[in-house]
């Protein structure tokens, strides 16, 4: 490679985003899921606020955790899928260099902030079962507010280095990312450098997000399922575990997935580039677009809302 090639790799201007790698000449029908997801995920988060705002007996912490949730939700569409959409069906794959890092940030923010939100509603369902007389003294909107802030600043800090350290290294083997968007895993790896300080970040990041939470959310629910099995009888049991089925099925969506990534990318070493890089995006978008239909579905008060929302319409 020529000098003036090398210098053009060591600070790229742009990157080269090739969407799902071989199988570009079927992007447009790939993008037809992907653009229903989509579409699926912005009406049902946005649903969600909505409802919420203009109910005021959903003025609740669980319900003000649910909106931060589908806040989350949607940064983390419309941080990827517009770029997403133009490469399947306009082949627009260029991206600038500071683009992708902004990209990168927003995408990679939005794991610690989902997982947090939703360690969140575990405290939250934790005292509304384990010590009800005390749920409103205790979660009080001033606290809820800080617990948000605290999530919204954790997901910053943990994520921050990641974009500041891939614009540090230098870039001369090539710019194309087998990606639709700019991952910190994907843009790093394209660094000729030495990179262990971004891989062991990224993994740090990654074990303190989900060991923590998760440690934090099963100890919750142990103490929230010896709480349940105190109670004098079956349909109180039931009823009182039923006000967690939401919850442990948007636990289940995420985390379910984030392993499923993590095995395939450690272990699926003879799997094709194309199927890892479909499945992993699969994998990343599904969850957001199940937690507003999981929450209207399951959610009796939500259910009622929009019911009542889609019959004043037809009157």
């Amino acid at each position: 490679m020529s000098d003036s090639s090398k210098n053009n790799f060591t600070n790229p201007s742009t990157f080269i985003l090739l969407g799902i790698p071989g199988l570009e000449m079927t992007h447009v029908w790939i993008s037809i899921p992907f653009c229903t997801m989509y579409v699926v995920a912005i009406l049902g988060n946005v649903t969600i606020l909505f409802i919420v705002k203009t109910e005021p007996s959903l003025h609740e912490p669980m319900y003000y955790f649910l909106c931060m949730l589908a806040v989350t939700d949607l940064v983390l569409y419309t941080s990827i899928m517009p770029k997403m959409l133009s490469i399947f069906w306009f082949n627009s794959r260029e991206i600038d260099f500071s683009a992708c890092l902004t990209q990168m940030f927003f995408f990679q923010c939005t794991l610690p902030m989902e997982s947090g939100t939703l360690m969140a509603m575990a405290f939250d369902r934790y005292v509304a079962i384990c010590d009800p007389l005390r749920h409103s003294t205790i979660l009080t909107n001033s606290i809820v507010a800080k617990i948000g802030l605290a999530v919204l600043l954790r997901g910053v800090i943990l994520t921050l280095p990641c974009p500041v350290l891939a614009r540090q290294w230098p870039y001369c083997r090539t710019n194309v990312i087998p990606e639709p968007y700019c991952s910190h895993i994907g843009v790093v790896s394209l660094a000729c450098g030495d990179i262990r300080v971004s891989s062991y970040y990224g993994l740090f990041v990654l074990l303190c997000v989900m060991g923590l939470d998760v440690t934090f959310i099963a100890v919750s629910y142990t103490q929230i399922l010896r709480t349940i099995f105190h109670l004098p009888t079956k349909e109180a049991r039931l009823k009182t575990f039923g006000t967690c089925g939401s919850h442990i099925c948007a636990i289940s969506a995420l985390y379910i997935s984030m392993l499923f990534i993590s095995f395939t990318s450690r272990f699926g070493r003879n799997v094709p580039l194309h199927f890892h890089v479909l499945i992993s995006n699969l994998c990343i978008l599904m969850p957001p677009m199940l937690n507003p239909i999981i929450y209207g579905v399951r959610t009796k008060q939500i259910r009622r809302r929009l019911l009542r929302l889609f019959t004043q319409k037809r009157t």
